[in-house]
């Protein structure tokens, strides 16, 4: 009786421990679609990377216009300003001649 009853004290173990056993499941591949997105994402990331290239260098050739302007304004100021100084001088020349 005592072996019978170890016995089946063994086998219910057994029992339980293959009972409690769970299988992994196996690792799905990715889908074509997830992969094909991935591809796309990388694509679309380099052509952003691309556009921001082109943004930078559009924005530094915008600066350097807008210096180049500058320095033309500036220069048809200092323009302008001689001559008016001229015009001034002129006027004032033109002014005095009846005078004398």
């Amino acid at each position: 009786m005592n072996k019978s009853l170890v016995l089946a004290t063994v086998i219910a173990a057994a029992a339980l421990v293959a009972c409690g056993k769970k299988e992994e499941a196996p690792v799905a591949a990715p889908a074509p679609a997830v992969v094909e997105a991935v591809k796309d994402a990388g694509t679309a990331a380099a052509v952003a990377t691309d556009a921001a290239a082109a943004a930078t260098t559009a924005a530094s050739d915008a600066t350097g216009a807008a210096q180049a302007a500058t320095g033309a304004a500036a220069v048809a100021v200092d323009a302008a300003g001689d001559a008016a100084k001229a015009a001034v001088t002129e006027a004032a020349k033109a002014a005095e001649a009846p005078k004398k």
